[in-house]
């Protein structure tokens, strides 16, 4: 596997090199999670013909350099087009798909094969001092795809136009098992050795749920998923998907790829992102950061609370940190965290840790909640009331019958969820032992 090579511009776009490592250490935990996983990233001809496709190869690239395992799958229809309107050859649609007749199949063929050696020339660049230096990425294309004919829809013949039929699962994994990065082409092949017309996102949708993909991205003309008042929907479950299609308040691109994606999710693909190809870097930033830039379809719940692990205290750490520089929460090591994680839970968004908090037990049913923690982008959307819920309902089934806490910065917090002010003398008597005069912390307690 090459080795991950950062390039930076000559003027980083950093307020200060301490925002760079922020966002660098950030990244960490994606990195570590997409390593040696599949991902499926589908992007139409537009990408392309409009000159965007190098800043995609440079993204392409990096993902490869994670160690990410890549298959791409791009379409033809602009190409299609152009070459149709020169030949001055009109074709029908029918549901969005073309009725590929023997003039339109050709110019399919003509327009994938010459995509397919421009996308292989991009990917084989190696320029020094460029973002694609030393890449080495070998490219793997051919007959992965069988297809059928799609047949009689609405009372007309869809000639040529096909649908995926099976997808050659082990020989892709076999190019990918050798580091190689997997085209598809927008085209199907029968047992008899007939072509057949395929609509992009059918592929790609195919290809994911065949593979067991991690991953299903799609490259829009639209920033994602919008409501009615056209505002972007970060996160949908299928169902939710499903909704919004039957309102008719989706644009026409994402009539077209949602169906896919909603699919994709029900047979097996754990996440589909649709993001625009206009945002230069949108696909790093779907991945990389917590907000994201388009919409995510999630199969399984977004977050999860669970017991913590030992290898969960490398993202603890990255929660609490920052709140014990402030002096909002006592200094932990990394020896203690490891002594005590048996105490803690923690809450995952997406399979990264954002909140965290731990139970003490002591004497007389009382209990003592620690380290309550959340990411400062999810705090506003109820995270840390999640956990705190959470945690009284572990300690009513360890008969806790009153929860305490001591904070310097949150009493508001507390007060608003059934906490009531009280002495220190009302603590446990160990914990009054144990308590810090020069932190002056404030004493809250609940009864459960």
């Amino acid at each position: 596997m090459p080795k991950f090579k950062v390039f930076l511009p000559a003027r980083m776009p950093f307020s200060a090199p301490a925002d760079f490592v922020r966002w660098f250490r950030s990244a960490a935990p994606y990195i570590h999670a997409f390593r040696g996983r599949t991902f499926v990233i589908a992007f139409g001809g537009e990408v392309v013909a409009d000159g965007k496709f190098m800043a995609l190869i440079y993204d392409l690239n990096l993902l490869a350099s994670l160690g990410v395992r890549l298959v791409l799958v791009h379409g033809a229809r602009p190409q299609i087009e152009t070459r149709l309107q020169q030949l001055q050859h009109r074709t029908r649609y029918v549901r969005g798909l073309r009725v590929t007749d023997a003039i339109a199949l050709t110019c399919a063929k003509e327009a994938s094969g010459r995509l397919r050696v421009e996308i292989e020339a991009q990917l084989s660049m190696g320029l020094p001092n460029s973002p694609m230096a030393g890449s080495g990425i070998r490219v793997a294309s051919g007959n992965f795809v069988t297809a059928r004919p799609i047949g009689v829809v609405d009372g007309v013949d869809l000639v040529h136009t096909g649908e995926v039929r099976k997808i050659d699962v082990a020989a892709i994994r076999d190019r990918l098992d050798h580091n190689e990065l997997v085209l598809l082409s927008p085209l199907g092949y029968s047992p008899t050795g007939e072509i057949f017309n395929l609509a992009l996102e059918e592929v790609a949708a195919a290809a994911a749920i065949a593979l067991g993909a991690d991953k299903l991205i799609f490259l829009m003309d639209t920033p994602g998923v919008t409501g009615r008042r056209g505002e972007l929907k970060r996160e949908l479950a299928p169902g939710e998907a499903d909704a919004l299609l039957k309102k008719g308040v989706t644009a026409p691109d994402v009539q077209l790829y949602l169906p896919c994606a909603t699919r994709a999710c029900r047979e097996g693909v754990a996440r589909v992102h649709l993001i625009s190809r206009h945002s230069d870097g949108a696909l790093l930033i779907e991945l990389f950061t917590h907000e994201g830039i388009g919409t995510m379809i999630a199969r399984d719940a977004l977050q999860s609370l669970r017991r913590a692990r030992i290898e969960d205290i490398g993202g603890i750490l990255q929660i609490i940190e920052p709140l014990e520089a402030d002096g909002t929460l006592v200094k932990r090591g990394r020896d203690l965290l490891e002594m005590e994680i048996e105490r803690f839970v923690v809450l995952e968004h997406d399979r990264v840790i954002i909140g965290c908090a731990a139970l003490y037990p002591f004497g007389d049913h009382m209990a003592e909640l620690a380290c309550l923690a959340v990411h400062p982008e999810h705090r506003r959307a109820g995270a840390g009331e999640r956990v705190l819920q959470a945690m009284e309902a572990r300690a009513r089934s360890l008969k806790i019958k009153r929860l305490f806490v001591l904070t310097t910065r949150a009493a508001h917090w507390f007060i608003e969820r059934g906490f009531s002010a009280a002495a220190v003398s009302a603590l446990p008597r160990r914990k009054q032992d144990l308590y810090n005069y020069q932190r002056r912390s404030q004493v809250f307690v609940k009864r459960l």
